[in-house]
């Protein structure tokens, strides 16, 4: 197993538990670590991002989806509104180099705990 890799794993873990524990993020930090310390590609740590963070996201919405939490029509509704806004930032993306891709999506990550989540979390609440 090479260092990156070594290196990368503890990450994604923390990842995992911040993505758990907070309902979010984990796209940017994923991003984040597979770039910088694994050393994928911007374009490949974006689809791999995109891979993990959605299948992680699908199996935690199931049991709140079997609890009757979950609002279909509203969701399929901001997925759709989603995909419309996905497809514009795509092709902004293609237009742009890939390290300042990488460089705007640090520069847009909020700093630690500044999420309403961590506010929240951190309140007690």
């Amino acid at each position: 197993m090479s260092t990156r890799a070594l290196l990368a794993s503890p990450l994604g873990f923390l990842i995992g538990v911040s993505l758990g524990a907070l309902g979010g993020g984990g796209s940017i930090l994923a991003v984040t670590v597979l770039v910088f310390v694994a050393g994928q590609d911007p374009s490949a740590a974006t689809t791999t991002s995109l891979v993990v963070v959605g299948v992680a996201a699908l199996i935690g919405a199931h049991g709140h989806w079997r609890a009757g939490r979950v609002r279909v029509t509203q969701g399929l509704m901001f997925g759709l509104v989603g995909i419309a806004g996905s497809l514009a930032g795509s092709a902004l993306n293609r237009r742009l180099d890939s390290d300042v891709r990488v460089a705007k999506i640090v520069a847009a990550a909020p700093p630690s705990g500044s999420s309403p989540a961590c506010s929240a979390w951190a309140a007690g609440s």
